[in-house]
C-alpha cells in the first residue's frame, strides 16, 4: 500500500516500434490499452490512440529521468502507466532511464510491478528492409555524447571498425551537434575500406521513409538526422543485385572469412 493507503498499479515500459501500427507488438498493443496514464516523449505520445478516460503526459525529449520520476509516482499513486519509447525501449530510451531513477530515487518505487515490453528496434526494421543487413556479428553505438564524452565515442569506433563488426550508429546528428556525424566518418574512413557499403535508412516503415544505399567513400553524411539509422557494413558486407530492378538486397552472410 502507499502512504496515503491506495494500492498502487503498474508501470510498463513500452516499445512502440519503428513507426508502422503493424510493426506494434500484440503484447504492447494490449498494454497500452489497459494504461490509465501514457507518459513519454510528445512525439511518441502522439503515435498512441487516444482513448476515453487514459491520461496523457507528454514533454521534452531531453528530459528522460524526470519523465520517469513523474511515471514511477503515478503508479505508487495506483494508476496503470505505460511508459512510451520508439523502437525498443531497452535501445538508448526510457527502459535505462525509470532504472535509474529507481536506483537512487524514492526506495518505494522498488516494491513497484514494473515490466519491459519490448518493441522492434530502428536498426531491425531497416536490417529487414533491405534483406540481411546484420546478418552476421554487429554492434550499436550512439553518436550523441550528451551523455558520455566524445573521446569515449571514438574509442568504441575505432574498436568497432578493428574488429569488423557492422555498424549500427544511433542518434547520428541534431541541430544541437550537427557535425559529430562527419567526424564519425572521418574517422572511419581511415580505419575501413572505401567500399565498405553504407546505408542511409530514414524513417523506416513511416510515411516519410527514405533508404539510400551508399558506400563509405561516396556518402554524403549531410544527408543523416536524428531520424536516420545509419548502417556501415563489415567487410563481408556485399550488395546482391535484384532481377526487377529495384535496389539491392545487402547481405552480411553468416559466415566470415570465406569467398562464399
Amino acid at each position: 500500500m502507499t502512504a496515503v493507503g491506495k494500492q498502487a498499479g503498474w508501470l510498463r515500459i513500452v516499445g512502440l516500434g519503428p513507426g508502422d501500427p503493424d510493426h506494434l507488438t500484440v503484447e504492447a498493443a494490449r498494454v497500452l490499452e489497459a494504461a490509465t496514464d501514457i507518459v513519454g516523449y510528445s512525439a511518441y505520445v502522439d503515435r498512441v490512440p487516444e482513448r476515453e478516460g487514459q491520461l496523457r503526459h507528454a514533454s521534452d525529449n531531453r528530459v528522460e529521468v524526470e519523465r520517469a520520476t513523474v511515471a514511477l509516482d503515478l503508479a505508487l499513486d495506483g494508476r496503470n502507466v505505460a511508459v512510451v519509447s520508439g523502437g525498443d525501449p531497452g535501445i538508448f530510451a526510457m527502459a535505462a532511464a525509470v532504472f535509474e531513477a529507481i536506483e537512487t530515487g524514492n526506495p518505494a518505487w522498488r516494491g513497484l510491478d514494473i515490466e519491459v515490453i519490448p518493441g522492434i528496434s530502428a536498426m531491425q526494421a531497416a536490417s529487414a528492409r533491405l534483406g540481411a543487413a546484420l546478418g552476421h556479428d554487429f554492434c550499436v553505438i550512439s553518436l550523441s555524447d550528451n551523455l558520455k564524452p566524445w573521446d569515449t565515442l571514438t574509442t568504441r569506433l575505432e574498436a568497432a571498425a578493428g574488429a569488423d563488426f557492422v555498424i549500427a550508429l544511433y542518434n547520428p546528428a541534431s541541430k544541437a551537434r550537427p557535425e559529430r556525424i562527419f567526424d564519425a566518418f572521418a574517422l572511419l574512413r581511415g580505419l575501413k575500406a572505401p567500399e565498405t557499403v553504407v546505408v542511409f535508412a530514414r524513417a523506416v516503415s513511416r510515411f516519410d521513409e527514405a533508404i539510400e544505399i551508399t558506400t563509405l567513400g561516396e556518402a554524403d553524411p549531410r544527408k543523416v538526422d536524428m531520424a536516420t539509422l545509419v548502417l556501415i557494413g563489415s567487410s563481408a558486407t556485399r550488395l546482391i543485385e535484384r532481377g526487377d530492378g529495384r535496389a539491392p538486397w545487402v547481405l552480411t552472410p553468416r559466415s566470415y572469412g570465406a569467398d562464399t
